[in-house]
């Protein structure tokens, strides 16, 4: 019975459940409504079982689907990182390898990396990108990087094989004259009340809609970390900044600490990880460039939920 089951089937049977509707798993897999309809039909009497109930609007996994939808993504991923491993023996050292860096990434552990990159690998070009939140994440998902270096963005796409990098330290800052650094304690809802929060803007739809890291009720929204980093020195507003970056302005006075109430005791950690496409992994140059950056002291768990 099970000998009729191909991969294919399985396939389409992940990106229903992964997309939430026939109609949607169709676009991602190309094929029509109707084309994964029969397949999950043909799946289910190849099984014995039914995989959805279809009385509602969208498709709702049985008890029986649950189960087996765990396991055909189990079978899925494995033969797509079986195929990108082959793929990638076959093809050797990549002659360019293309990377995406979170901004909040500490810059003193990524040019100490690619200096003893370029020595290692003096025939690879090296294209990199800086980018925030999802974006970091949306070039490696739309194949313009093969390797990524993300952590504002806390949520990891299915597609995507992770390794643990380092823990970011955060400060929370604002200038001297700031109101709210003249506040004793704990900053709340009401102290931070009209005073303007900055963020970075998420320039990816993967997160459309959604913030985070965000406390204030007034927030300006910057597409640069430097440009924060200005505003921030220049007294136009508070906000969260990796640690690395502020040490010196907080040292000279230029920033000050300010503690909010985010319900996270003491410091928060911002945990930066490497990604790539199960699909698609790095080859002999990425995954020395991986290695390397892993080589850096790890911190402690990550204790927030991302930052902007």
């Amino acid at each position: 019975m099970l000998d009729g089951v191909s991969l294919d089937h399985l396939r389409i049977l992940v990106a229903v459940v992964e997309s939430g509707s026939f109609s949607a798993a169709g676009r991602r897999v190309g094929r029509a409504q109707s084309v994964v309809s029969q397949a999950i039909a043909g799946l289910e009497a190849q099984l014995g079982v039914t995989l959805f109930t279809r009385a509602a609007r969208l498709p709702v996994l049985t008890p029986e689907g649950v189960a087996l939808a765990s396991r055909a993504r189990d079978i899925v991923r494995a033969a797509d990182t079986l195929k990108a491993e082959a793929r990638a023996m076959a093809a050797g050292l990549e002659p360019e390898l293309s990377v995406v860096i979170d901004v909040m990434f500490p810059m003193a552990a990524l040019t100490d990396a690619i200096a003893a990159f370029a020595v290692a690998f003096p025939n690879t070009a090296l294209q990199l990108q800086v980018e925030a939140l999802g974006a970091a994440a949306q070039w490696v998902l739309d194949g313009r990087c093969r390797v990524g270096v993300m952590g504002s963005m806390p949520i990891v796409p299915p597609e995507f094989e992770q390794v643990r990098l380092m823990a970011v330290p955060m400060a929370t800052v604002a200038a001297p004259g700031s109101p709210l650094a003249q506040h004793a304690g704990r900053l709340g809802p009401q102290e931070l009340k009209g005073q303007v929060q900055l963020i970075l803007t998420d320039r990816s739809a993967l997160t459309a809609g959604r913030d985070f890291g965000v406390l204030g009720d007034t927030v300006w929204r910057l597409a640069d970390i430097g440009a924060k980093h200005a505003f921030l020195r220049a007294g136009l507003g508070w906000g969260h900044m990796p640690l690395p970056m502020v040490e010196d302005d907080l040292r000279d006075g230029r920033l000050v600490r300010i503690q909010v109430d985010t319900g996270v005791v003491g410091d928060p950690m911002l945990e930066m990880k490497a990604v790539y496409r199960r699909d698609a992994l790095p080859g002999p140059a990425g995954r020395w460039l991986i290695e390397r950056l892993r080589q850096y002291p790890a911190c402690e768990p990550t204790r927030a939920k991302g930052f902007s």
